[in-house]
């Protein structure tokens, strides 16, 4: 695989039903990929099940039976090297670029009544916090080439992790996410806090940031770290700080630790996901209010993405900025962390901000 043809063997792969991952970490001038030619990927029904495996997996927000942990074991690897775009830096102004669009009266209706739902639980204190998100079906244009889209994203969101991911078990998926869930190997490990939410100001990271954004950032570095010392992990931190996200900005805290001799990377796994950045907190309370309340099946949206390797480099990120690319449609995810101070208005903009970072490339 070259990058000269790499969008027309995309395609033809995606054609012929064959699992196979690709992906650009944040600041790298290459893609990886991965392909399973031969037999079919592994299915799990539950996190601690990773243990010992390698691969590259995609898991879902709620494991089922429609929707399993999967797990393509490569026996075909590439390293395409990229060159930096002269696009990765051209944000034009909002109001002279086409804008994707992510909404309309009915989803702000169906948008309203689940955040009542959601801001009522909040206020009643059933919870302290809670990540409400939806969905967009839009029609797939005849002639679309996924792979182009794909290049397009590593292209522009060079400070993210950008993936496409496609096996017969889930279908297609294209992110970009700026979170990790759980990175590193032999000589340490990391995750990070990230929550709250701007849009970048003339193309720079804001500097300010209000009382709402800065309370969901430390309700979820809180966690992280009662999370980790709960198993029996010290961590060092670094963060709070503002970093950037495509064109959004949020804030980050870093989290660098040693595992224990023995550690499970399947408990550590089950340990962090869902994070609060995308569930809430009480983290079991959350979950179980999300499945009742948000009223559709989030699917692989908000579940983890990529590589696992217990005695390597594993680099598993959060699967935010996404999309699912079906045969006659694409379904775009966004979501945002509810606080009772949460106002409506702002987190449908923010919703539409976040599905953009993919509607944009299938313009």
């Amino acid at each position: 695989m070259t990058s000269n043809d790499l969008d027309q063997q995309i395609d033809e792969m995606i054609g012929r039903g064959s699992s196979f991952a690709l992906w650009r970490r944040p600041g790298e001038a290459r893609i990886h990929f991965r392909e399973q030619a031969a037999g079919e990927p592994r299915l799990f029904h539950h996190i601690g099940e990773l243990s010992g495996r390698g691969g590259f997996v995609i898991a879902p927000f709620c494991v089922s039976p429609q929707h399993p942990i999967v797990l393509i074991e490569p026996t075909r690897r590439a390293e395409i090297a990229v060159a930096p775009s002269a696009t990765a830096f051209a944000y034009p102004p909002e109001d002279g670029e086409r804008q994707f669009p992510v909404s309309d009266e009915a989803d702000f209706h169906r948008y309203a009544l689940g955040f009542r739902r959601f801001h009522d639980a909040l206020v009643a204190r059933q919870v302290e916090k809670l990540v409400l998100s939806r969905q967009k079906e839009a029609p797939r244009h005849p002639g679309l080439s996924v792979g182009q889209a794909f290049r397009r994203a590593v292209d522009r969101y060079i400070y993210s992790y950008v993936y496409l991911c496609h096996t017969p078990v889930t279908g297609t998926w294209m992110g970009s996410t700026p979170e990790i869930l759980l990175a590193g190997g032999r000589e340490g490990w990391q995750t990070v806090a990230l929550a709250g939410t701007q849009r970048l100001v003339r193309g720079q990271v804001p500097l300010e940031w209000d009382a709402k954004n800065r309370r969901e950032q430390q309700i979820v570095t809180d966690y992280l770290h009662a999370q980790l010392r709960s198993a029996g992990i010290g961590a060092r931190t670094r963060g709070p700080y503002p970093a950037r996200a495509g064109e959004l900005s949020h804030l980050k805290t870093e989290f660098h630790f040693s595992l224990p001799e023995g550690t499970r990377l399947g408990d550590v796994l089950d340990l962090l996901h869902p994070t609060p950045a995308v569930c809430g907190l009480p983290k079991a309370d959350a979950y179980d209010f999300i499945l009742r309340n948000e009223g559709y099946d989030r699917a692989y949206y908000s579940g983890f993405i990529g590589q696992l390797d217990p005695d390597g480099d594993t680099g598993l990120y959060v699967n935010l900025r996404c999309v699912h690319i079906r045969p006659a449609s694409l379904v775009f995810y966004a979501g945002g962390g509810i606080l009772a101070s949460s106002v409506l208005e702002d987190e449908w903009r923010e919703t539409g901000d976040k599905m953009r970072t993919m509607g944009r490339m299938f313009l």
